[in-house]
């Protein structure tokens, strides 16, 4: 027989009402009128006090640990600390303790796990992106050993396929160990007064050669004419805006049109690269920003680059204290913009 609330409180309340009533008997001058609403009044007392107790002190609190564990089983996380400071019933702050406890150590494993599966990806990519320049370095090698060195002509294409394959790993290798250093904060910016417009301007002449291949205009507009100063690292700020230009032209239309802006925001420098190319899916926006993301993989590999350049930057803009955003719309262009901390 499962007991509830009321049995226990009921066969508790008789047998104190009992005891009440065996302990008068031997009192002199007890009645039994006073016997009978003695032992009535220590039943009624009893039984409230102990049904009280045990409903809302103890039941009531157990239940709503059963109704704790069912919202952990569903992950449904949420609670306001400030509820457990303020309450003062010893068994719902247990249950809130135990609650905020395991949900903190739910988040942890999720947490874990979703790094788990990041570093696999990350595993599968890089030994993917290894792969294809290591193989091609090694085909066109093992091609002049089996006889093909003596071909002049022969040799010295396949040596510059070769030569090609091995920068772009070198390249590859530098940029893992670029983003691996600024995640782990090993690499501290130097932050001096740059001036941005000159900074932009010397990545157009750096570009120039491949803006003319695709009669793209590079083009840039400021606010207030001559020298834009921020507050930011002068050597890893030209890779980021390097980066982001460089893109635009390869990835723009031919004949395209680039243009940075550079505008004043009160105490910053909003900085915007925008082109007027094929613009990027809505569903790729979000992801664009991840090691070794590409929207179109066999496209992006033929116009070279890592599949690390965004990813390195996001990550030293955040080392900037800034964060980059991103806006696009297919067949319209692609806008990223982030601020820099403004120096007059």
């Amino acid at each position: 027989m499962s007991l509830s609330p009321r049995i226990i409180a009921l066969l508790l309340a008789c047998l104190i009402s009992a005891m009440t009533l065996i302990f008068l008997s031997f009192v002199d001058g007890a009645t039994i009128n006073i016997l009978f609403v003695a032992g009535l009044s220590s039943f009624a007392i009893s039984f409230f006090l102990v049904l009280y107790a045990i409903e809302l002190l103890v039941f009531r609190e157990v239940n709503k640990m059963y109704k704790t564990i069912h919202k952990l089983k569903i992950r449904d996380f949420n609670i306001s600390r400030k509820a457990i400071i303020k309450n003062t019933n010893p068994f719902k702050k247990l249950n809130d303790e135990i609650f905020v406890y395991v949900a903190k150590k739910q988040k942890e494993i999720d947490e874990l796990k979703r790094l788990e599966l990041f570093r696999r990806e990350f595993l599968a990519d890089v030994s993917h992106e290894l792969k294809t320049p290591i193989f091609a370095a090694q085909g066109f090698i093992h091609t002049l050993i089996d006889g093909a060195v003596d071909d002049e002509r022969v040799r010295d294409k396949f040596l510059s396929k070769a030569a090609k394959s091995l920068d772009g790993l070198d390249a590859l290798v530098k940029d893992l160990v670029a983003l691996s250093q600024l995640e782990t904060g090993e690499v501290r910016m130097n932050f001096e007064r740059v001036d941005l417009a000159h900074v932009t301007h010397e990545i157009f002449e750096q570009l120039e050669k491949i803006a003319h291949a695709k009669r793209t205009s590079l083009v840039l507009k400021s606010t207030h004419p001559g020298p834009v100063w921020v507050k930011a690292d002068a050597q890893r700020i030209l890779q980021v805006m390097t980066n982001l230009i460089e893109n635009a032209v390869k990835y723009g239309n031919e004949n395209g049109h680039v243009q940075v802006n550079l505008e004043d925001d009160k105490k910053f420098v909003l900085v915007s690269i925008r082109d007027d190319g094929p613009g990027i899916p809505p569903e790729h926006l979000s992801r664009i920003f991840e090691r070794f993301y590409r929207v179109e993989k066999s496209r992006s590999k033929d116009r070279g680059g890592t599949g690390l350049g965004l990813a390195i930057v996001k990550h030293i803009l955040n080392a900037h204290k800034s964060k980059i955003s991103v806006m696009s719309k297919v067949d319209k262009g692609t806008t990223f913009r982030f601020k820099l901390e403004r120096l007059d």
